[in-house]
């Protein structure tokens, strides 16, 4: 006779997971080192700090946009380190998506050509761009091109991009910075609307309160580490 497996399923491993990371640029300047930060599997997370502290460089680390010069990142449970160069960019490829400030929404491409190029990438089909177009409320203008559209609009499209192909980890860099309040703030409904829906970790940084306030918990970056935000103001 046998019976249901009862034994307690494993956790899942944090979205992403930085030991002891050191940045610096050059002898005389540290970025940061010693920093320590998990983000569990759905959490939303905004990182707030002074400019030049280093909070848009902590994003490039995890997008392996720049290098680090110490310790240890983990994507997904899958220390980095132990990957080569071609592995490391296949999952990273796979697992990340990236919101721009500047968008970069490439301009010789269509939208849905433009929302397309993560599932190409990834061995997926395409149909699902379509889908996202939809959630981002510009369904029907798949054949549009950037040219046609606002900054509010360009943003949605990048958006929707970094979600189609059900990334593990959302990365987004000032994903409102160059918006006027109005957008902005439609821009963050529907940003955390499709992280909720995808179910995709995600770590912002910016400089707005606004945009902070639509996250789960805001995390301050300094040069000794990331601290509750609270703790600082307290």
């Amino acid at each position: 006779m046998s019976y249901p497996d009862s034994s307690p399923q494993s956790p899942s491993p944090p979205a992403l997971e930085c030991r002891g990371l050191r940045k610096t640029y050059g002898p005389d300047r540290v970025v940061f080192e010693g920093l320590d930060f998990t983000l569990a599997p759905g959490e939303y997370v905004a990182i707030m700090g002074e400019s030049g502290v280093g909070k848009s460089t902590l994003l490039n680390l995890v997008a392996g946009l720049d290098s680090m010069d110490g310790g240890e990142l983990l994507l997904d449970g899958v220390p980095m380190s132990s990957l080569d160069d071609d592995a490391a960019t296949l999952l990273r490829r796979q697992k990340l998506g990236f919101v721009f400030q500047a968008f970069h929404i490439l301009p010789h491409l269509n939208l849905l050509q433009n929302i397309s190029l993560p599932l190409l990438l990834n061995g997926q089909p395409p149909e699902r761009a379509a889908a996202m177009l939809e959630a981002v409320g510009l369904g029907g203008r798949g054949e549009d091109f950037p040219r046609q559209l606002s900054g509010g609009q360009l943003q949605r499209v990048a958006i929707a991009r970094a979600l189609v192909h059900r990334p593990r980890l959302l990365l987004a860099d000032e994903p409102t910075g160059n918006l006027d309040p109005d957008t902005a703030h439609e821009v963050l409904q529907l940003l955390r609307a499709e992280i909720r829906q995808s179910g995709a970790a995600a770590m912002i940084v910016t400089h707005s309160p606004a945009a902070a306030a639509s996250a789960d918990r805001v995390l301050v970056l300094t040069r000794h580490g990331l601290q509750a935000a609270e703790d600082i103001h307290a």
